[in-house]
């Protein structure tokens, strides 16, 4: 059935070549009672092969993944292509303008899965991406990093699937981002993920963390625009040699299982946070990771945070301001890549 909701996209997605346009969906604000919201698409097609929904911006303050999807998008040639790009280079292009996480009117679009047609904006959009661009796509490459609130571990991650073959191709994919380490992760703080429902179409999702805290730094650009050409060539739709870590005379990556629940560490007060410990750091169990200090109190001790297993530092805080109920570092343990299969 072909797509019948409010989401109007300018571009024929079947046609061949490059094109540029937007989606636009109703908008009702205080300049306009009937308006638009407009978020950038194109496609880059070429014959036969399979289609590739490339996304960058499913949160604002992510960066990393808009560069890199706008370079896709400025540099690829039509003829260098087998098969068709689909790129969504900032979804939530009023946040990312806006430098916050989530949408101005608080919701955050990687929750909003799989949407309705009759539901609010963000709700709308992630419906046309289910009954719409999951379906045309083979693969969905979605790009996030730790916004500026958080120093992930650049790297490409994936869930582990249950269906084998699904998860063989993923794990495949996330592996030839080529980054120094790779994550495997689980749902928190709710459903309704942008990957989830690809996965559950049966789509192969590769996914990263490129960094964050509020500035990119040179080499993460690099990592970001190199795995993600990487990745387009390995499943077939970029024309060129695949690379591979032994290719480029680098030792085979860590992979890092973050699935258990307590990896994710939380602060039960308000304070500021001292990082001990930098991403990619191991750290035993019972060992400080940070310090919390109380401003408020400059008598009080700081509260110790320590690691409460064994593992490696995946995620600190970028911002020192840390409230109560907010994640303050995430571990997780190395894991050889044939537990995964």
């Amino acid at each position: 059935m072909s797509y019948d909701g409010p989401v109007h996209c300018t571009i024929d997605l079947s046609k061949q070549g490059k094109q540029v346009g937007r989606l636009q969906f109703p908008r009702i604000s205080n300049t306009a009672g009937w308006g638009f919201s407009f978020v950038p698409i194109a496609t880059i097609a070429n014959g036969t092969g399979p289609t590739v929904l490339v996304s960058g911006g499913n949160h604002g303050d992510e960066y990393e993944g808009q560069v890199a999807a706008l370079r896709l998008i400025d540099e690829i040639d039509p003829s260098q292509v087998n098969g068709r790009i689909i790129v969504v280079p900032v979804i939530s292009k009023e946040a990312a303008w806006a430098n916050t996480r989530l949408w101005p009117s608080g919701v955050n679009f990687n929750r909003s899965f799989p949407g309705r047609p009759d539901g609010p904006p963000n709700e709308q959009l992630s419906d046309y991406f289910t009954r719409e661009l999951f379906p045309a796509a083979d693969v969905v490459i979605d790009m996030h990093s730790g916004g500026r609130t958080a120093w992930f571990l650049p790297c490409s991650h994936m869930h582990v699937v249950e269906n084998p073959d699904q998860r063989a191709k993923m794990l495949e994919g996330m592996l030839a981002w080529n980054s120094d380490f790779h994550f495997l992760y689980v749902d928190v703080n709710g459903n309704g993920l942008l990957p989830v429902e690809a996965e559950n179409q049966g789509k192969i999702v590769i996914t990263t963390e490129l960094g964050g805290g509020g500035r990119v730094p040179a080499p993460v650009h690099r990592l970001a625009w190199s795995g993600l050409t990487n990745v387009l060539r390995h499943v077939g739709v970029l024309e060129g040699e695949v690379l591979t870590r032994a290719s480029l005379g680098l030792p085979d990556a860590v992979i890092i299982d973050g699935r258990e629940g307590d990896n994710m560490v939380i602060t039960e007060e308000t304070g500021v946070w001292e990082g001990i410990l930098e991403p990619g750091e191991p750290v035993k169990e019972g060992e400080p990771v940070g310090r919390l200090w109380f401003p408020d109190t400059p008598g009080r001790s700081p509260n110790v945070m320590r690691a409460p297993r064994d593992g490696v530092v995946v995620v600190t805080r970028a911002i020192p301001v840390a409230e109560a109920g907010d994640s303050v570092f995430v571990l997780g343990q190395p894991i050889d890549r044939a537990d995964i299969r």
